[in-house]
């Protein structure tokens, strides 16, 4: 890596975190509230008014519903925070809902909810950094205008902040979350100070515009389904509250304890936002639409919609715009921050799984600054990918979003009830089989009543585009289960298992094969190294694509002190890599007992660029004799001058600043002529030693006639 992008990356994401410091990124709970919860509590900048935008369908007459509709989302809340308070004491290692529906249901049932919440987590960033753009864009009208361009910038700026660390990720959260709560609860009060106490009037700028009906006479059922859409689109606030259960390893010690405080805290202030938005929307005349053009009467010409809670903080700080503004900032960034919720569950949850062989390997690790880097990076493409497609548009986009969410809910509490039964069967202790009935009982009304939810949002949203969420969690169940099934087979095809007398039979021989272009120092280089090795048979082979360079070749190969004999491959179709391999498995067929060991000089660059400039046709050549079975393919390196800088850098990085003052000038064991030894079947005997050659000769002599050390293209 050049000092450039290092120097980038360090400025970027700052300095790397030894692993001894993993326990310094954990939180306490003052900054474990706005990394898990603010997805839960910024949800109420949106649920509200998705409340409202169904109930419109029906006319204004249909918006006295939406309190009771708040108030349902409100019981559904209520069950769900006391559940998964039962989850994060019985399975604190930060499953979640994952590790509760494996060890309970079995890993279909795990593998299910997993696939429900990666699914969930990728439209979370996608739904709140676009109803950030929605919400900024009712005061900034530059951003409404470039909704999409917002929401990308907003994504990855806060993949930059998570690949900084979690501590310090929530520490640049937790101010725009507090400020937040305290804003819209200043505003809740206020407002009703002014209408009940001081006898205001306070009005909605829509509070003057009629609504022009979808459906103006629905009745009976149809009315009842028109109610159950608008209670699965506020059941949108609920989003979030399974990420605190999923992050309790994040939690400073007593981990439980705190995740549970956390999850208090979520449903307290979720409820009391989410109830008093809606009632204060009801109370000034607040109106919310899909085409304001269509569906609203007497608006003026090119009017712009804004949010409920933008409406909200015009109506009730009339007269004071620093309050209108603060609270449309604080919005706009508690959502675009609530993003970050899924930017600490998803990563983890990866690495659960990529620790169970279910998702690439690459999940389960973290990165330079403690973060799992490559799940941060891949919930942000997606998450990108999403806001692109859907024109970062909050009500196409939030038609897909809960059914994830309320399919590992059912699936979780149905996991917990039948934990805490098995449990009961062996528990003797009266006060801790109490405790179990006590969260059995919990657990199972949560089960019933959000099994209840997830019915009525698959009947409600399914059609309106749910089925794409569905649709992506089957595509995902059935990868992961292929995942699983390619590490499973690796695994018992290379256990170590009783060997037959045929396996424990020695290859007969040993045949060295130098791969040669030209006669120069990395080619002898790599004969003598091959001799070295001592086999039973060597030979030097080249290509003949061109009849002068290959007469040269041989010429200058008789009269050196060379004493391997070198042997020409036609090739009248110029190709390189065909005809080596066509000899090797000739060889093989001869000799099908013997092992094939094949040398292939190779320059070693010191810069990116330089790479792309040597080796193409040896690394091509490697690439397919690793397939090749009975064949070894050893790589001689040849370090070029432009490579020795990088090597005391190296030297002085492992060694340290005084190396070359104490007279080390390379790594324990390195010679110059570190080799990667590559076997057919993939496996590396040992990494590259890219340190300063001990017994290099002068390279002067053979500048001119200098070519790649691997064969001719």
């Amino acid at each position: 890596m050049s000092k450039v992008s290092v120097a980038t990356k360090r400025l970027l994401l700052g300095r790397p975190f030894r692993s001894d410091r993993l326990g310094h990124t954990l939180l306490p709970k003052r900054i474990a509230l706005p990394v898990f919860a603010s997805d839960a509590m910024s949800s109420v900048a949106y649920a509200p008014q998705e409340i409202f935008l169904v109930l419109s369908i029906a006319g204004i007459s249909a918006y006295a519903l939406a309190p009771w509709v708040a108030v349902a989302v409100t019981l559904v809340m209520i069950v769900v925070v006391a559940s998964y308070r039962q989850n994060v004491h019985a399975y604190p290692s930060g499953g979640g809902d994952y590790e509760v529906a494996t060890v309970n249901l079995g890993p279909n049932a795990g593998l299910t909810v997993a696939a429900a919440l990666l699914v969930d987590y990728v439209l979370t960033v996608a739904v709140s950094v676009t109803s950030a753009a929605e919400n900024i864009g009712s005061a900034v009208p530059f951003v409404h205008e470039h909704k999409v361009l917002f929401c990308v910038a907003g994504i990855a700026l806060l993949a930059a902040v998570n690949l900084r660390g979690i501590k310090e990720s929530g520490g640049i959260l937790a101010l725009p979350t507090y400020a937040f709560i305290a804003g819209v609860m200043v505003m809740l009060i206020w407002g009703g100070i002014k209408i009940f106490f001081l006898g205001d009037t306070v009005e909605a700028e829509t509070s003057k515009f009629g609504i022009i009906p979808e459906q103006s006479h629905l009745m009976g059922l149809a009315m009842a389904f028109l109610v159950a859409r608008s209670f699965s689109s506020g059941c949108a606030a609920l989003t979030g509250v399974e990420a605190i259960s999923n992050g309790v390893p994040a939690f400073q010690k007593p981990k439980s304890r705190n995740a549970a405080t956390t999850l208090l805290l979520l449903g307290t202030f979720s409820i009391t936002l989410l109830l008093g938005i809606v009632l204060l929307a009801q109370k000034i005349g607040a109106k919310y639409v899909l085409n304001p053009e269509q569906d609203l009467s007497g608006i003026p010409d090119h009017y712009q919609q804004k949010s409920i809670l933008a409406q909200l903080a015009e109506a009730v700080f009339r007269g004071f715009p620093p309050g209108f503004y603060f609270i449309a900032v604080v919005t706009a960034l508690i959502l675009l921050l609530a993003a970050n919720t899924a930017f600490n569950g998803f990563p983890v949850l990866g690495s659960v799984l990529a620790q169970d062989r279910f998702l690439p390997r690459q999940l389960h690790t973290r990165g330079d600054r403690l973060a799992f880097s490559n799940g941060i990076v891949f919930l942000a493409l997606a998450a990108i990918a999403f806001v692109v497609a859907f024109g970062a548009e909050v009500t196409s986009l939030i038609q897909l979003y809960i059914v994830g969410v309320f399919v590992s809910f059912t699936l979780s509490q149905t996991g917990m009830v039948r934990h805490w039964t098995r449990h009961l069967k062996t528990e003797t202790d009266p006060d801790a089989r109490g405790r179990m009935r006590r969260s059995r009982v919990i657990n199972a009304i949560g089960m019933v009543m959000t099994g209840t939810v997830l019915i009525v949002v698959l009947l409600t949203k399914f059609t309106a585009g749910a089925w794409m969420a569905i649709l992506a969690m089957v595509i995902l169940f059935i990868l992961m289960k292929m995942i699983h099934k390619h590490y499973s087979t690796i695994e018992e095809e290379l256990e170590i298992a009783e060997l037959t007398a045929d396996d424990e039979v020695l290859p007969s021989r040993s045949h060295a094969v130098i791969l040669v272009s030209t006669l120069h120092l990395p080619t002898r280089r790599a004969v003598r190294y091959a001799r070295a090795t001592r086999p039973d048979s060597i030979e030097a082979i080249t290509v003949n694509v061109d009849d002068r360079d290959t007469r040269i070749l041989v010429s200058e190969w008789e009269e050196s002190d060379i004493r391997v004999p070198l042997k020409v491959l036609a090739s009248p179709y110029r190709e390189i890599t065909r005809p080596i391999i066509t000899y090797i498995r000739r060889v093989r067929r001869e000799s099908p007992r013997d092992v094939i060991t094949v040398f292939i000089p190779e320059y070693v660059v010191g810069h990116w660029w330089e790479q792309i400039l040597h080796n193409q046709s040896a690394f091509r050549l490697k690439t397919r004799l690793l397939f090749e079975p009975g064949v070894m393919v050893t790589s001689v390196p040849w370090q070029l001058n432009s490579s020795e800088s990088r090597a005391r850098r190296a030297e002085t990085k492992y060694l340290g600043p005084g190396a070359a003052r104490r007279g080390i000038t390379s790594a324990p064991g390195a010679t110059g002529t570190g080799t990667v030894v590559t076997a057919s079947d993939g496996t590396a005997n040992g990494p590259s030693t890219n340190g300063p050659s001990t017994n290099r000769q002068s390279t002067n002599q053979s500048n001119n006639k200098r070519k790649d050390a691997g064969p001719r293209e």
